[in-house]
Order: structure tokens, then C-alpha cells, then sequence
């Protein structure tokens, strides 16, 4: 892999960006013209218009969704992080057993309650919402998309 610089840090997504993009434009262009072209089907064209604009706008919002599993990621290694911390034990090698739900529930446990919480949760099979009750010191997530 190329080594990342200024020069080359930006990414694209092929089929977003040199594909799909290009396609809605030129066909939302194309059909608005078809508007003003063919006045007799100006509903048609007028809907088929607004199709490509609507496609466009829920393409664009995958773009949250990229952003909400990218930040699953991030929620579970800053757990692993703080179980390291506190346990010096790796979190991956019980990570499997508990769901994401559950691990994302367990970030809002203290530093003093999260190893004895997970424990709990293993043994327990304990659902997010319970884990989220049982926490007596919370630590809030401000910056969650």
C-alpha cells in the first residue's frame, strides 16, 4: 500500500463517487430538460425528476450510516482500551461472547464498575437495559452521532 500523504489522503468511493453521482446528475439534468422539451407529459417528467433527486438524497444519507458504523467501531475499541487499562487483561478474548448492544451499554459503567459489570454481564447474559440499571456511576456519552 502506497504511503498516505497530502497528495493522496483523500478517499473515494468508486461507485459514489465516479458512478452513481455523475449518473443522478446528468439524469436529474436530462429530465428537467425533458420538462421544458416535452410539455405534454410534464408530469412525467416532473416525477421521473423527482425520483433522481429523492435517489440522490437517500444515497447521500448512507453517508450517516458509514459514519454510525464507524462509530460502533470506535465505541468498542475505546471499551477494549479501558478494560486493558484496568484489568490488563484483553477484552477481545470475551468480546465475542457478550453483542454490541451490550458492549455499548457497558461504556457508560465507571472505571470502578466496568470489569465486575462485564463479568456480571457474562455470567448473567444480562440485556443492555439491565446493564444500563445496574450502573451506579455514569459516564456520559456527549458526542454519539
Amino acid at each position: 500500500m502506497e504511503k498516505q500523504d497530502y497528495k493522496n489522503h483523500v478517499r473515494y468511493y468508486i461507485p459514489h463517487h465516479f458512478i452513481l453521482y455523475p449518473f443522478l446528475l446528468a439524469s436529474t439534468v436530462a429530465s428537467t430538460v425533458c420538462i421544458f422539451k416535452y410539455p405534454k407529459d410534464i408530469l412525467v417528467w416532473i416525477a421521473i425528476t423527482i425520483i433522481f433527486i429523492l435517489i440522490g438524497l437517500f444515497s447521500f444519507m448512507v453517508r450517516q450510516h458509514y459514519a454510525l458504523v464507524n462509530q460502533n467501531r470506535i465505541v468498542r475499541l475505546e471499551l477494549r482500551l479501558r478494560y486493558y487499562q484496568l484489568t490488563h487483561k484483553r477484552l477481545e478474548e470475551i468480546e465475542s461472547k457478550l453483542t454490541f448492544k451490550q458492549l455499548a451499554a457497558l461504556r457508560f459503567a465507571s472505571d470502578e464498575e466496568l470489569p465486575s459489570l462485564i463479568e456480571k454481564s457474562l455470567a448473567e447474559n444480562l440485556s443492555p437495559g439491565k446493564i444500563k440499571r445496574s450502573i451506579k456511576n455514569w459516564i456520559p456519552d456527549e458526542m454519539r452521532v
